[in-house]
């Protein structure tokens, strides 16, 4: 009778211990739950749609006012922007601006889907084997610093007036980036997760699959987008300098005709019209895979 009394007291602070352990995991698994919740529409046009519209509002208030106030008075060197607007409308009802921009983006995509294809394997293997790190490293550095105007002039001799020699100068545009951006992803992987997946038989192959590139991601994200925007620029170029009818006209094209008329309106049209291309692809696909990349690793609140 006398041990039961005794051992009572233990058995009480036994389940004590067990629902204080309870309650804290309890604690923890709420502390590392996120709370998700839908965002309210006001919140979302306070935060994310009213300030990029006042800035908009900003920058057409004062090009209307340089224009107004006579400022720049002439405009073959500024025009309106209803002028500008006119050219736009023109050009929808015509059919003929959806066609300035998807030669152009159709271009940049496709050209871009290739320097994937061959930046990421370039990448890796200049990430995993020292040999040819050391011998073509510099070299893609070298050459993500050039300029891609450059390669417009030999990229004509080469392959000629035709489509092949834009995604030449995609390709020498958008690579290096691509490829150096996994790179450096690669070169911040810890070595803690190496040796881990390692252990795991996670090795060759498999391991560059489950474990690299998946630690990589942030850097090569950046390349990515870093690559897109070199593979962009480098097409515009290329319609500026390289123009052929039989290529089509594309939005570089449109804007050489517009300085080729003396005419600042279409210039203006052509400069809008590639910077909302560039805005649109950043907004639909850049930064989604920012954001999961980022949320993926806990750094961004999913709200």
């Amino acid at each position: 009778m006398a041990s039961t009394d005794t051992t009572r007291p233990a058995e009480d602070a036994g389940a004590k211990d067990g629902g204080d352990l309870a309650g804290l995991e309890a604690g923890l698994d709420a502390l590392d739950t996120v709370q998700q919740r839908r965002t309210p529409l006001r919140q979302t046009f306070v935060e994310k749609i009213l300030p990029p519209a006042v800035a908009v509002l900003l920058v057409l208030a004062v090009w209307q006012a340089l224009v107004s106030f006579k400022i720049v008075d002439d405009p073959t060197k500024l025009p309106a922007p209803s002028d500008v607007w006119s050219v736009l409308h023109q050009a929808w009802l015509e059919g003929e601006l959806l066609g300035y921009i998807w030669t152009s983006v159709s271009r940049g995509l496709l050209g871009f889907c290739f320097a994937l294809l061959i930046g990421t394997p370039l990448g890796l293997l200049v990430a995993r084997v020292k040999f040819i790190r050391a011998a073509i490293g510099p070299i893609l550095s070298g050459l993500q610093s050039l300029p891609s105007v450059a390669w417009v002039p030999p990229a004509v001799i080469w392959l000629g007036l035709n489509n092949s020699m834009m995604y030449a100068v995609i390709l020498l545009g958008a690579v290096p980036s691509i490829a150096n951006g996994l790179v450096s992803g690669v070169d911040q992987v810890s070595p803690l997760f190496l040796r881990a997946g390692r252990t795991l038989g996670a090795t060759g192959l498999k391991g560059t699959w489950h474990i690299v590139l998946p630690a990589a991601l942030p850097g090569y994200v950046a390349g990515l987008k870093q690559g897109w925007a070199f593979s962009w620029r480098s097409l515009m170029a290329a319609e500026i300098i390289a123009s052929f009818p039989d290529l089509g006209i594309g939005l570089g094209q449109l804007l050489e005709n517009g300085r080729n008329a003396s005419d600042m309106a279409m210039v203006f049209e052509a400069i809008l019209l590639i910077l909302v291309v560039g805005i649109a692809i950043d907004l639909l696909i850049f930064s989604p895979l920012e954001r999961w990349v980022l949320r993926s690793r806990g750094l961004l609140v999913k709200s």
